[in-house]
């Protein structure tokens, strides 16, 4: 978070907490154009469609969010949820890029 944000702990007032959160979703949103763009990467690499979906990697992947979420503290059904959707999104997106770049 940049330097005009101050901590969630040290947060005083309703600004503070909505300076910090659209500050922290600006990081986040940049972070996942680069999660993206690995997306668009596998895409390039795979060489066949029927690898883009691969059900035991998305398990992985949300099973290691999901106990990274837990020992931090946050609830792991909700990052389950985030992750599930997240995954879903991307393998969408993975396959939009595999026939584009095939067309």
């Amino acid at each position: 978070m940049n330097e005009t944000c101050v901590s969630p702990e040290d947060c005083t007032t309703m600004i503070e907490v909505r300076a910090g959160v659209d500050a922290l979703d600006r990081e986040l949103v940049a972070l996942l154009a680069t999660r993206f763009g690995y997306m668009r990467a596998a895409a390039r690499i795979k060489d066949s469609r029927d690898a883009v979906r691969d059900e035991a990697r998305k398990a992985s992947v949300i099973a290691a969010a999901v106990a990274e979420g837990e020992a931090q503290g946050l609830p792991g059904d909700v990052i389950a949820d985030i992750w599930e959707r997240l995954v879903e999104g991307s393998i969408a997106y993975e396959f939009a890029e595999w026939d584009r770049i095939r067309d």
